[in-house]
C-alpha cells in the first residue's frame, strides 16, 4: 500500500511538471503569471517547474527507495513554505493558493510519515 502512494506521488509530480516542460504557456496562465517583453519566464518555467519535477518524480521511480520518496516529501515541504508565505505575504487568489498548499501539504505529510528513516 505505502509503494502504491509513493508511486502516485511521484507521478503526480511528473505530471505537475510536464504541464511546465511541455506547456509552459498554459503553466503561466493557470498561475495567474504574466508574459513580459522576455522569455526568460518560459525558459524557468520549463526548467524549475517543469524539468526538475519530471526528473525529482523519475527519480523516485527508478530508485524506489524509501529515502528518494522522503526526499520528494522534504521538496514538498518546501513548497507548502514558499506557498503558505506567500499566502499570508502576498495575497495571492485565496480559493486558488489555499487550493495548492492543500495539495503540497497532503504530498507532504503522506511521503515524510511513510517513508521517514
Amino acid at each position: 500500500m505505502i509503494a502504491l502512494f509513493n508511486i502516485t506521488c511521484a507521478l503526480a509530480t511528473i505530471a505537475f511538471g510536464v504541464f511546465g516542460f511541455l506547456a509552459p504557456r498554459f503553466t503561466a496562465k493557470v498561475l495567474d503569471l504574466e508574459p513580459t517583453t522576455s522569455t526568460m519566464g518560459l525558459s524557468e518555467l520549463r526548467a524549475s517547474v517543469g524539468g526538475g519535477f519530471v526528473v525529482l518524480g523519475l527519480a523516485c521511480i527508478w530508485l524506489n527507495d524509501p529515502m528518494a520518496y522522503f526526499i520528494l516529501g522534504i521538496t514538498y515541504v518546501g513548497l507548502t513554505l514558499g506557498r503558505g508565505v506567500s499566502i499570508v505575504i502576498d495575497k495571492p487568489p485565496l480559493r486558488k493558493a489555499s487550493f495548492y498548499f492543500a495539495i503540497e501539504a497532503v504530498i507532504a505529510a503522506w511521503l515524510i510519515a511513510a517513508n521517514a528513516p
